[in-house]
């Protein structure tokens, strides 16, 4: 365990976020855990209460005590002495204020200046001096059962600064920073975050056993007692077994793979599987085929085939003999072809590329595919024979890693579960990304995960969160879109108590899943709390359709409240027959809280949706300027 804070002598210890710099949350209770000498007296003294606080470690020398706090103010000193040997932790500059949890993936983790550039970063950090802003980073770590501390970066808790905020979340500083200047009080923000990770991963075991989809994960915990070196061993075991089943369902067929154009092949362009008619959710093993022409003069010399990145494995063939493999799902292939397989005229390339999970195929993009012969660059980009010889939605579930960061429960366990000690003023969370194509799991998952946290932390925490942005390739007519439907999921969450969103889908970009605006994040998330928490007056939310009524073959949907938009035409709207039709709907605000659509291709149109696609390009927006939350009316 961590030391904290002042020098520490003897047995007395405390977890590792007690440190110099914390703040606490005003007119709560602080949990003050820790070791001591077994049954030793434990005694607590603080600066804004007259009387200390006392208890007796337990024989393993275990001790908590409660602490009331008072109203914001600082700084306090806190100091914990054991009876025992006299050994005393000091910790100093302690403020009182308000404490916000900031929880999620990449885009609550995006720095103000780390691996990315927030706008504007310069001023940022230039202005961020502010000895009332704490900071206090969690280190990454995962965990396979609740932990009793956490690992910290830079010591702990910090006092805003360049130093301090140009690696912490943009989000939660920026947030910090706009709490403080209308509260005029200290303001504590943590950071918990994680990129690339999904929400079960953030979710206790026992909540999660109530949501369908993760119940061979909840078995795996609990066969092996959550033990993580139990759970290595057991993964192995049952992915062995997986492997060679998928292995006799024709992963390892060549014989099949021949350079041919049957029923069974198709013609594709190398992009990812799903973007190649296999199916959204595709997982599996996929042959492919390119017939390489080189010139007479080629025959003999060696040939470098640079493939880009190859989702998740691959296995290279050159006309008939195996040259290679590789794996990992951003990891460029590259690999020289002996000139005793290389002849002039018709070469073949086959590849058998195995996709274990999301996006899979060629990953590289087009740029990184082509062939050296020689010094000359052939490009390899136009179409090539596939065929899906092996589709695990076929075959029993394929075991879950139990390594990294996206096993159930781990981060949980690891990074949130400790910190019960301190008490809490709300929840901010951006995340979802990981879960896009799984929006009907994420519908009970997310609102589980909220009340999990809620259990130990106060049944009315308010939760505020970021819906996702708009992102991949502009289509106004996209019915069937994955992160519609999960920011769909998301919004659900809104039927709990205490819970607000804070709609991004106008901050987006279609190429790039971390858009580097985090200033109006930041600034919807404060909206939200300042006026539901702290009682300002400042708009907070966009209208929300309250009817809608089918008017001579046109659609009328009448807003709670005034929409604008920036350009007189009203953009964004498809119209669907309420058959699974839709169109691109011609749309038009005949009164401040209505517009009316219709479409020539559906003639009586029954359902409305709003900003559905992946990169939508809707433009409503309130009077305040905050974008309207995209919606269907038949969801």
């Amino acid at each position: 365990m961590t030391l904290a804070g002042g020098v520490a002598q003897g047995a007395v210890k405390l977890p590792a976020f007690f440190t110099d710099n914390m703040i606490v949350q005003r007119n709560a209770v602080l949990t003050v855990p820790g070791t001591a000498s077994p049954r030793s007296q434990v005694t607590a003294r603080v600066e804004w209460a007259e009387k200390p606080f006392a208890t007796v470690a337990d024989a393993q020398g275990r001790f908590s005590l409660s602490i009331p706090t008072p109203e914001a103010g600082g700084p306090y000193c806190l100091e914990v002495t054991e009876t025992t040997d006299g050994s005393a932790i000091t910790i100093n500059n302690i403020l009182v204020g308000e404490v916000w949890l900031c929880s999620g993936q990449s885009n609550m983790e995006y720095p103000v200046k780390g691996w990315t550039e927030i706008m504007d970063f310069d001023r940022i950090l230039a202005t961020s001096q502010n000895p009332e802003i704490r900071v206090l980073q969690v280190h990454k770590n995962v965990a396979h059962s609740p932990q009793a501390d956490i690992e910290v970066n830079r010591n702990g808790w910090q006092e805003a600064s360049p130093w301090s905020v140009a690696d912490f979340s943009a989000i939660a500083y920026l947030f910090a920073k706009r709490l403080h200047s209308e509260l005029n009080v200290p303001v504590g923000v943590i950071d918990a975050t994680w990129g690339g990770t999904p929400a079960e991963a953030w979710t206790p075991f026992e909540d999660l056993k109530t949501v369908e989809g993760f119940e061979d994960e909840v078995a795996m915990l609990e066969r092996n007692n959550f033990n993580t070196q139990a759970m290595k061993a057991d993964y192995e075991k049952r992915l062995d077994a997986w492997m060679a089943l998928a292995s006799t369902n024709g992963a390892s067929d060549f014989d099949k793979a021949k350079m041919q154009t049957g029923a069974q092949w198709r013609r594709v362009k190398p992009v990812y599987f799903e973007q190649s008619g296999f199916g959204s959710g595709f997982d599996g093993v996929v042959w492919v085929q390119y017939a390489l022409n080189l010139p007479k003069e080629a025959a003999g010399k060696d040939v470098t085939l640079h493939l880009g990145a190859l989702d998740d494995e691959d296995v290279t063939y050159f006309n008939g003999k195996e040259v290679a493999r590789g794996s990992g799902y951003n990891v460029p292939r590259v690999y020289t072809v002996p000139g005793s397989l290389v002849k002039g005229g018709e070469n073949v390339i086959t590849i058998r590329i195995t996709d274990f999970g999301g996006e899979g195929g060629f990953a590289g993009g087009a740029d990184a595919l082509y062939a050296d012969v020689a010094g000359s660059r052939v490009p390899l980009t136009s179409e090539w024979n596939a065929f899906a010889a092996v589709d695990f939605s076929t075959l029993p579930k394929k075991p879950t890693s139990v390594e990294g960061s996206s096993y159930p429960t781990v981060l949980y366990n690891a990074m949130l579960a400790p910190l019960k000690a301190l008490p809490l003023k709300g929840f901010l969370w951006y995340q979802g990304c990981a879960n896009v194509g799984r929006d009907a799991q994420y519908a009970k998952l997310f609102p589980t995960m909220i009340e999990s946290w809620r259990k130990i932390w106060g049944k009315d925490t308010p939760f505020y969160f970021v819906q996702l942005a708009g992102y991949l390739a502009p289509n106004p007519l996209q019915p069937e879109s994955e992160w519609a439907a999960l920011r769909n999921a998301q919004a659900a969450a809104l039927k709990l108590p205490n819970t607000g969103m804070a709609v991004a889908i106008d901050l987006g970009h279609p190429t790039d899943i971390h858009p580097r605006n985090k200033q109006d994040v930041s600034d919807r998330l404060a909206r939200l709390a300042l006026a539901r928490d702290y009682g300002k007056n400042i708009a907070f939310r966009a209208p929300t359709v309250k009817e809608v009524k089918a008017v001579g073959g046109k659609l009328r949907l009448t807003f709670d409240g005034t929409v604008t938009t920036a350009t007189p035409a009203v953009t964004g709207f498809m119209v669907g027959d309420g058959k699974g039709t839709f169109a691109v709907a011609s749309a038009k605000q005949i009164a401040p809280n209505v517009v009316e659509l219709s479409s020539m291709k559906i003639a009586s149109p029954k359902v409305a949706r709003y900003n559905w696609a992946d990169y939508p390009g809707g433009n409503l927006r309130s009077e305040a300027g905050l974008p309207v939350a995209p919606f269907a009316t038949d969801k």
